[in-house]
């Protein structure tokens, strides 16, 4: 139990690192650049973003940490977690895509490739562990309505 916590610890602080680094790509462009984008009426107010971006990032370490304490011996985990680490490459890097590079449409090619390795690094989450696997749906689902926010912006602008 205890070597399945820090592996859970572990993650857990590598999925907020991201998130944090991530944040701070965007820091500037959000306060200037995405203002003067035009938006889908169900955009939600900016400062929504943060604390469920926290949340779903917290969950996703929690995922992990219980992949990688099964033993990282094993092929299937091994598989699991190689697609997790690049679903998590991929979630910073839209950041950068989006608004780093102020690209919307760079942005929806990034996200849809995320969603496509969100879908296999819960393929293979769950033949190591189930409740793993469901803990990365809120996140899945957050991805979609970030996709169609994503391409919304892109065709309004």
């Amino acid at each position: 139990m205890k070597k399945k916590l820090i592996y859970i610890l572990i993650s857990v602080s590598i999925c907020l690192l991201i998130g944090f680094l991530s944040g701070y790509a965007t820091q500037s462009s959000v306060g200037d650049w995405f203002t003067t984008l035009n938006k889908p009426s169900f955009n939600p107010p900016n400062w929504v973003f943060g604390p469920v971006w926290t949340v779903l990032y917290i969950l996703m370490g929690i995922a992990a940490g219980i992949v990688w304490s099964k033993g990282f011996h094993h092929l299937w985990v091994k598989t699991a977690l190689y697609h997790f680490i690049f679903q998590l490459l991929l979630n910073g890097l839209w950041s950068i895509v989006f608004f780093g590079f102020m690209n919307p449409l760079g942005g929806l090619i990034v996200i849809l490739l995320l969603l496509v390795f969100i879908a296999l690094t819960y393929k293979w989450f769950k033949v190591v562990s189930k409740t793993a696997a469901l803990l990365l749906v809120p996140y899945f689902f957050w991805v979609c309505f970030a996709t169609v926010l994503n391409y919304q912006i892109w065709m309004l602008n």
